[in-house]
Parts: structure tokens; sequence; C-alpha cells
């Protein structure tokens, strides 16, 4: 296991959960739809492992994807079906595991199998250098159109990104003018132990529903979330446009 060691020299330790589900609203059973072979979510659990930052686990309610991930290799955990975020699947994946000597726990979206291992070992070596709350990415925002979609969520951060800076966020938004210092946000998260503890027992906030985003929760109840900037932003699989696009890059590239 990659371990590194905070200012009191005590050795930290990550485990990175795959929250995955076969009943997505746009493209039902995407986990398991194949590239070079290989499904959709076993793809980023062998990112998540080339990463070699801790252990590697998917978290899902549905018996096709435990089968898959362990078929080629990985680890699973079978989780209740009704949890209303992927932080409270990943939570009890965490209970369910029995794994205790773990300081921070990254989330991994299970529909973006070509995520770059880069950007998740250099938040990983943020959160441990700082012990920071809770990190994420961000990427920048590549063409300006990406500002009214709603479904390219945004982060505006206290200062501009640049390759070392972890800087706190200030706002999650789905539409949004251009202004300084504001990203696209990329879905992974890295939650210290004891803030996934916290987070999980808080209440949905309105923000949170209102603008059907997680992470205000997080900052309606003043926990801080820092942003690490990411080299791209990774294709996620929502529709079936989105598979046969990745899945002809992938293809090429191997």
């Amino acid at each position: 296991m990659f371990n590194k060691y905070n200012n009191s020299k005590k050795i930290m330790k990550t485990l990175i959960i795959i929250p995955s589900r076969m009943s997505a609203t746009r493209l039902p059973g995407k986990p398991l739809l194949k590239i070079n072979g290989l499904s959709i979510i076993s793809h980023v659990a062998k990112r998540a492992e080339e990463a070699n930052i801790g252990q590697v686990i998917v978290a899902t309610e549905d018996q096709e994807i435990v089968n898959d991930v362990k078929r080629n290799g990985f680890n699973a955990i079978l989780t209740h079906n009704n949890h209303k975020t992927g932080t409270d699947r990943i939570h009890e994946a965490l209970k369910k595991s029995y794994i205790k000597d773990v300081d921070f726990i990254m989330n991994l979206q299970g529909d973006e199998p070509a995520i770059n291992t880069a950007d998740i070992i250099k938040l990983n070596d943020k959160m441990v250098k700082s012990y920071s709350d809770l990190g994420t990415l961000a990427a920048i925002i590549s063409d300006d159109s990406y500002l009214n979609n709603e479904s390219i969520v945004k982060v505006i951060t206290e200062k501009s990104l640049e390759e070392d800076h972890f800087s706190r966020a200030l706002s999650f938004l789905r539409k949004s003018e251009k202004i300084d210092n504001i990203y696209h946000h990329i879905g992974v998260y890295c939650y210290s132990r004891d803030t996934l503890e916290r987070f999980v027992k808080l209440r949905q906030s309105k923000n949170e529903l209102k603008n059907r985003l997680e992470q205000l929760r997080a900052l309606d109840n003043n926990i801080n979330i820092n942003v690490s900037l990411a080299k791209s932003s990774p294709i996620g699989v929502d529709t079936q446009e989105d598979y046969l696009a990745l899945k002809k890059i992938m293809e090429y590239k191997n």
C-alpha cells in the first residue's frame, strides 16, 4: 500500500470506494457495458488500483455488479438499495468492510472509466499533507458554453487553482456567468474519516435538494472543501451516445 506521513509522522492510509448501481435513469445497466472486453465499473476499479494509494472496494446494491467486479479480480461489497446518495452508500460499505485503520476515504465515480490516475494520486497527496476535511477535483473550463450547461457542475474557489494550490471552494452551481476562479467540478471526493462520519448524519439541506448537489450539504454545515486542479475533465458515461464515444476513444488508444 502507498503510504504517506503528515506533520506528526503518523502513517496516513486511504481507502478508495466506488459506488455503482444498475438503475441509472438515462442509461440503465451502464456499469456492465463493455469497453475493450471489460465492464465500465471494472475499468474504474482498475484505474483506482493503478493509483496505488490504498485498498479499492466497489459498493453496489446489485449482485450482478458484485459478480462482475469479483470475476475481474477486484473487491466488492453488497449494500442496501435505499440510499439517497452515493456518500451514504460508501459509508455503509466502509462499515461492512470492517477496515478500521484508515484515515481517508476517496469516493470515485463509477461511470468515469478513463479517469486520470495522476489526478487521484495528487488529490490524495494534498489531503495527506493538509489533513483537510474534504477534498475534490476541478478542471479548467475549456468551452464557455459549459457555463450554461446544467449537467456540467461548476465550482467557484477562493483563489485561482494552480498546480500546487488546494484552494477552498466557495460554492457549487449548475449555471453561471464567466467569472474569476470558476472551474468544471469533477465528482471525486476524499473525506477524512471523521468528516465522512459527520456528513452522513446531517440532514439533506434545502440548498442541496434545490440544486441536486450533495456537496452543498457540506458547505451549508461549515465543512470546508478544498479543490485540486485536475489535468482534464474525465468523460462520464450518462447516455448511450457518451458510451459509444468513449468506447471509440478507449478502443482506439488500446
